[in-house]
């Protein structure tokens, strides 16, 4: 009975997601799309820091490159910057093999350093980044940055050319809304497949006793040094479709913070967990653009500007309080208070015909 229920929930949940775009407003659309993105890049790090115990906090470096590679490649330098003038289904492709490319010349020092000191390694790509972005204008358009060419897949442009549907006219978001809906279900489907077979297993035991894992026979350095080129490369595709959403790349948005955003999505989803990667990316991507919605109607938040806690800074401190909460009182996060509340559900209780059975045959 719980594999029907849960059928039907998936079920009514797809029914859902495809309809939205028929119904919701661009703001919305366009959140939702964020949450699209981050998911992809919040599963990308759990595999990497949640199942395989590598701490980053060079995430965001490797979104750049898929934002910015994506642009340079399938720009046609109209703008008087650098442009390849690709097809942008093959530009979009190549920036994804490019941030894996970028992490597997990284990935000898990921295959050797552990903990704090991979922090420490994978921090100084954001400052090296950072410096690149600002200053490759050519390239990046420097601070200003540079407009993202829309993608056009099969005939299909993902612009603001509508496409009518059921007598619904669709824009860029609601076309964007379907493509960003199926990379997310391939990504997570992928990461699940990765996890629950012989590669998930491995990296578990990396991450639980790296010296115990390398006496069984698993190459501790070739995984972890693996799972940092996969890491890199969901990432490059996370920049890329956030790219296409914002329609302009700015450097000042790829920096830190927005790396330990996505290190807050995976400790308050669950470490190593798809689904809490996915859940966790929702809630940090949404509550700021929730907060600036709702600003006007909420205490002490107030728009950037005009005094009182902006909505930025407001979401900051309560997925920060989040945080907190879930390493002292939920360690596995989101996804094992769904785990616990699946397991309540399926809990028989013994009815009261059958205990007085018992009690009789006693």
């Amino acid at each position: 009975m719980s594999d029907i229920r849960r059928t039907c929930v998936w079920t009514a949940a797809a029914v859902v997601l495809l309809a939205l775009p028929f119904y919701l407003d661009r703001f919305w659309l366009q959140a939702g799309l964020f949450a699209m993105a981050a998911a992809i890049g919040a599963i990308g790090i759990n595999l990497l820091t949640g199942a395989t115990g590598q701490l980053s906090m060079g995430h965001a470096f490797f979104l750049a490159i898929g934002a910015y590679g994506y642009c340079v490649l399938a720009g046609d330098g109209g703008d008087g910057l650098t442009g390849l003038g690709l097809p942008t289904w093959l530009a979009a492709t190549l920036a994804v093999a490019l941030a894996g490319l970028a992490g597997g010349l990284f990935s000898p020092i990921a295959g050797r350093l552990r903990g704090a000191y991979l922090g420490i390694a994978t921090l100084a790509l954001i400052f090296i980044g950072q410096h690149v972005l600002f200053n490759a204008h050519d390239l990046t358009g420097g601070s200003n940055g540079r407009d993202v060419p829309p993608l056009n897949l099969f005939g299909l442009a993902f612009d603001e050319s509508e496409t009518v549907v059921a007598a619904v006219p669709f824009g860029s978001a609601e076309k964007l809304w379907y493509a960003g809906l199926a990379l997310l279900l391939a990504c997570g489907l992928f990461a699940r497949g990765v996890l629950r077979g012989r590669p998930g297993r491995a990296m578990n035991a990396i991450r639980d006793h790296r010296v115990a894992a390398g006496v069984i026979g698993v190459p501790v350095a070739r995984y972890r040094a693996g799972v940092f080129v996969l890491s890199s490369m969901y990432a490059g595709l996370a920049g890329v479709l956030l790219a296409l959403v914002f329609q302009r790349t700015v450097p000042d948005y790829f920096g830190v913070t927005l790396s330990l955003e996505y290190l807050a999505m995976i400790v308050i989803g669950g470490l190593g967990s798809v689904s809490g990667a996915i859940a966790g990316a929702a809630l940090v991507s949404l509550l700021p653009q929730l907060l600036t919605r709702y600003s006007d109607a909420l205490p002490l938040v107030s728009a950037p500007g005009t005094g009182g806690i902006s909505p930025g800074e407001a979401s900051r401190y309560l997925y920060g309080a989040a945080v907190v909460a879930v390493v002292l009182f939920l360690p596995g996060g989101l996804a094992r208070l769904a785990a616990r509340h699946s397991k309540a559900t399926q809990a028989t209780p013994t009815t009261p015909g059958t205990a007085g059975t018992s009690g009789e045959t006693a």
